[in-house]
């Protein structure tokens, strides 16, 4: 049998392999079948592709079978220390799609903003730059923060980073073409709103202060569009899936990813509203919040998925 017409043969099963099951009996059984499978693939394709992704198959359902857990005590703890993880580094090459795409935008905003002011307002707005002068003029230009109670501000900014973060998510429906959008205007924003604190002179300061949430906060927005490509990804490459199995699977590994943002605008708010209005604090505090803030990220998102991919590579139970 052609390579070809083996795949043909088994693929819609081997696509049904990929959604886990609970019950142990059918993991067993398609632990069994995939058994077969690489045997036969070894024997008359040893240099195929068809060899690495059914390996690939039996070995996440061996895991699922032999890993030593108690599901309902550690589920949430495997979520973040495994399944999240392995979701993100499946999906790698979009974050640095969307990480690109925004960084493009965010210079764009710069050199926008150096040449032209009033692109400035009509990305910022006028009542935001009108109220930002009156403050650098009274020697607060970091006054916006302060302006509501701690707590209350705490609630309205993590809800609304959650939302919007939520909202770019389903952007992806529109085929990725609202979440490209998205992520320019948001990398406009940004730049234009960088570019606007140097012109006063107030660059670094404005880096110390706001990167203060804002490096999570930032970081929580390109991932989501990350997770918002996957959508979209889902809908216009299927690949050996069938559409709505493709668009099932987007929507469940987008979820993921944008649940495991929930606690880092958490904190992303905290800091907003419980630190960023002390605008006189040491540098040091201000570099160790960012500093940790960018290391968690890199770590967590970049890092540790290809560790983990690595680690469970070399145990896996076929060569």
């Amino acid at each position: 049998m052609r390579e070809g017409q083996f795949i043909k043969q088994n693929k819609d099963r081997w696509n049904e392999y990929e959604y886990p099951v609970e019950d142990p009996d059918e993991l067993a059984r398609r632990f069994t079948n995939l058994v077969d499978d690489l045997s036969y693939a070894k024997t008359f394709y040893p240099a195929g592709n068809t060899v690495r992704y059914i390996n690939s198959l039996a070995s996440n359902i061996y895991l699922s079978i032999y890993r030593n857990r108690r599901e309902k005590s550690s589920r949430i703890i495997t979520f973040w220390t495994r399944e999240l993880p392995i979701i993100l580094y499946r999906y790698r090459r979009l974050l640095l799609i969307a990480f690109c795409f925004f960084s493009v935008f965010v210079l764009m905003g710069v050199f926008s903003g150096m040449n032209d002011q009033n692109f400035v307002r009509a990305i910022l707005g006028d009542e935001y730059i009108d109220m930002t002068e009156r403050n650098i003029a009274n020697k607060d230009p970091f006054g916006v923060y302060k302006q509501q109670k701690e707590l209350p501000m705490f609630i309205w900014i993590a809800m609304n980073n959650i939302g919007v973060s939520f909202h770019l998510f389903l952007l992806g429906l529109t085929c990725s073409i609202g979440t490209l959008y998205k992520l320019m205007i948001e990398g406009l924003r940004i730049g234009v709103f960088e570019q606007f604190f140097f012109k006063h002179g107030l660059g670094f300061k404005s880096i110390l202060v706001v990167f203060t949430h804002g490096t999570l906060e930032i970081s929580a927005l390109v991932i989501s569009g990350m997770a918002s490509l996957v959508l979209g990804n889902s809908i216009l490459f299927p690949g050996t899936y069938t559409r709505m199995q493709s668009i099932r699977r987007g929507v469940k590994d987008g979820v993921k990813i944008m649940v495991g943002l929930i606690p880092v605008f958490t904190v992303a708010a905290f800091f907003e509203s419980f630190v960023t209005r002390h605008t006189g604090v040491p540098v040091w505090v201000s570099l160790l919040i960012l500093g940790a803030s960018l290391s968690f990220i890199i770590f967590y998102y970049i890092i540790y998925p290809k560790h983990l991919h690595k680690k469970e590579q070399a145990n896996a139970p076929f060569p």
